[in-house]
């Protein structure tokens, strides 16, 4: 299987946010290849319907099929996961296929208060998936200490994020946080923050300064990239290790491409990543 192992693994995010789930999946898997497509001509996926992030998900799946080859996908974006990934997995049924969903069971165990908010796009909350996860932990929590989960649409936090807009970023936090409630250790406040967006994680020194340094922030980066060198195992499709180079992000050749503006991906690389990278643009219908 050593030419399955050498071709890249496909990563796709409505824009710049799948970014901080590529972070991640260098840290794990440093000798990987990878090719990542930010469909920022047809963003925001969180403020659209589920037939708009089905069919963008699906035609970004077949072309990193067709043209890139690629060994295995990574769904970096929770809404195209809650609305698209059954039917992908369905559709592509031999390619691995992982998805991120907010982390919410890690935060039942982490929280002390038993207050937990979450932060996400309006297409994440009112997914049935992410709906029967939640429904799922509440009724597992009724039978120990009621967990009461705080739930946050954050309309315009993505788009701040994806053109680097400082005084929009900080302004939707300052709302969004104002209007969740209390943060903090103390009883009734909420000392766990869900990050249910992979824009956000990007917004982090923002919301520390707005909740406090307390609470804990979890996102699905790491568990995503963890998951995703166990399907590598289980196939043996892991990447040859000669010629290894731990520096991440340095290593091996990761292809950057948008659906929109170029300036916008490459700024971002720049911004949150610190790299400097080409940037394809391409027509995927």
């Amino acid at each position: 299987m050593t030419g399955v192992a050498t071709r890249p693994i496909g990563v796709f995010d409505s824009g710049v946010g799948g970014l901080s789930v590529l972070r991640a999946l260098h840290a794990e898997l440093p000798l990987e290849k990878f090719f990542y497509v930010a469909d920022n001509g047809h963003a925001p996926y969180g403020e659209r319907d589920d037939r708009h992030v089905i069919v963008r998900s699906h035609a970004i799946t077949r072309y990193l099929v067709t043209h890139q080859h690629i060994k295995a996908l990574v769904v970096a974006c929770n809404t195209a996961t809650a609305a698209a990934i059954a039917s992908l997995r369905r559709d592509f049924a031999t390619l691995p296929i992982v998805g991120i969903e907010p982390a919410l069971k890690p935060a039942t165990a982490h929280s002390q208060t038993r207050r937990i908010g979450v932060m996400a796009t309006r297409g994440t909350l009112k997914s049935q998936k992410f709906q029967t996860l939640l429904r799922s932990l509440q009724t597992q929590a009724q039978t120990q200490t009621q967990t009461r989960f705080v739930l946050q649409a954050c309309d315009g936090l993505a788009d701040a994020i994806e053109h680097a807009d400082t005084a929009k970023i900080v302004a939707a936090c300052a709302q969004y946080t104002s209007a969740m409630g209390r943060f903090g250790m103390e009883t009734g406040s909420m000392d766990t923050l869900v990050l249910g967006c992979t824009h956000y994680a990007f917004a982090t020194d923002v919301l520390r300064s707005l909740v406090g340094e307390g609470v804990q922030f979890l996102e699905g980066g790491a568990p995503v990239a963890r998951q995703t060198r166990r399907l590598l195992e289980q196939h043996g499709w892991l990447a040859p290790s000669a010629d290894a180079d731990t520096e991440a992000l340095q290593h091996a050749p990761t292809q950057f491409a948008t659906t929109g503006d170029a300036e916008v991906l490459r700024g971002a690389l720049q911004s949150w990543l610190h790299l400097h990278a080409p940037v394809q643009v391409l027509a995927i219908a």
